[in-house]
């Protein structure tokens, strides 16, 4: 409301109005707006959630302190999502598709989240909502996102092309004069680190570009359900799936900045996408919403996000990815999300196999999903050379060196962009 505000004051040449005109103030404006109101309305929040009893449910699984978090209010995601939504509200361009996407999806997966732990509270199921409507619900959102930047006019890229200078032998980068809807996305490793997707369906001929669109469709549907999932799973330990979780947003702001900005997106050599410049805004406020729920959420914590936090960042990860077309990046920047939901499908189904096999279920770690594996004392013998270490790792220890992972990670992937 702000932005509109601000622009309307420009009309009447109010000393200052033009600030809202740039993207690092409202950029930083967000940051500022999500971080007061985690930390100052967090505490409120928190209260109020202790006063309804809204508590987590813990099993007993042997865990070094996990009984002591009985009790600890949960469905801290809201504080999340109000610091999230309210500065994007007042600071953002709301006229904007991509900051359009990005609040729905925020909404969206909230509300899922939401759902989920009212079952979990209301009626102490700690299975929660069924979990073929959560596929279902991150199905519907990768529709929504995958269709509307196939349809939406406003979606679309300016392709840069790579030329030769004969006379130097230097590399020129132009970009085509206007913009186009295109299903090109940013791959790692790659001459150009451009790969479309109509290049697997050329053999449909006419309809190789609809065949491109479906196929980027299916796409994004696995990465919101796999990514959302992931943070999910990685939401076990006091500040892990949200300081990861951060680390991870301030990659992909810089990325949006640098691919929104046509100046530096030449200079750099990577793709140009007209509007997104916007997204960094966003970006910030969910940086700074992150950074503040820590404030409460770090060991030990005063308040959990339960799955209306956790699933809302790994679907606002993934939906950010797709608009800026770096979704073939986040194997890399996601990494821990991704093992971590590795290590639960190897386990279960190497438990499985060997119970068919054996009689007996074996299995690979000592717990899953694979924080929970360094925090369980190891077995002796044989067993120890494989679920090494055998000392429990304290669970702030845990947590740090996940965040060191994750920078680790960072790096790598701005890192695989340059080796072509």
């Amino acid at each position: 409301m702000l932005y509109y505000l601000f622009e309307y004051l420009q009309q009447l040449d109010f000393p200052g109005a033009r600030l809202m005109n740039y993207i690092t103030f409202r950029s930083g404006a967000a940051l500022l707006l999500s971080l007061f109101i985690t930390i100052v309305f967090g505490r409120r929040i928190i209260n109020r959630l202790q006063l309804m009893q809204v508590g987590e449910i813990v099993r007993d699984l042997g865990l070094e302190g996990q009984m002591k978090k009985t009790g600890t209010p949960t469905m801290g995601g809201i504080i999340i999502i109000l610091a999230i939504i309210v500065p994007c509200l007042l600071v953002g361009n709301l006229s904007n598709i991509y900051m359009i996407l990005m609040l729905v999806s925020t909404f969206w997966l909230g509300t899922l989240g939401f759902l989920d732990d009212y079952i979990k509270v209301a009626k102490h199921d700690k299975e929660g909502l069924n979990g073929r409507f959560k596929i279902v619900g991150q199905v519907g959102l990768g529709l929504i996102v995958g269709l509307t930047m196939w349809l939406n006019p406003d979606i679309t890229i300016r392709e840069n092309v790579e030329t030769i200078n004969e006379e130097n032998q230097e590399v020129v980068i132009t970009y085509v004069p206007e913009n186009v809807k295109s299903t090109q996305t940013t791959i790692p490793f790659v001459k150009n680190n451009n790969f479309d997707y109509a290049s697997l369906t050329r053999w449909m001929g006419d309809h190789a570009e609809t065949g491109a669109w479906v196929l980027f469709i299916i796409v994004t549907i696995l990465v919101v359900a796999a990514t959302s999932n992931g943070a999910n799973l990685t939401d076990g330990l006091d500040g892990l799936c949200a300081g990861t979780s951060a680390i991870i947003c301030v990659a992909l702001a810089i990325m949006a900045y640098l691919g929104g900005n046509i100046i530096y997106s030449h200079y750099l050599n990577i793709m140009y996408i007209p509007g997104s410049e916007e997204l960094v805004v966003f970006m910030s406020a969910f940086i700074g919403a992150l950074v503040g729920f820590l404030w409460y959420n770090a060991y030990p914590a005063q308040v959990f996000m339960g799955d209306t936090g956790s699933l809302t960042i790994g679907g606002i990860i993934a939906v950010f990815a797709l608009l800026i077309h770096k979704e073939l990046l986040i194997p890399i920047l996601c990494a821990i999300f991704f093992v971590e939901d590795l290590s639960v499908m190897l386990q279960v189904a190497y438990f499985k196999y060997t119970k068919r096999k054996t009689g007996e279920g074996k299995r690979i770690f000592k717990m899953t999903p694979l924080h929970h594996h360094y925090q369980k004392p190891g077995n002796s013998g044989i067993q120890a050379l494989i679920q090494a270490p055998l000392a429990a790792i304290p669970e702030s220890k845990i947590v740090t060196r996940f965040w060191i992972v994750g920078i680790f990670l960072a790096v790598i992937t701005f890192a695989t962009l340059k080796i072509r």
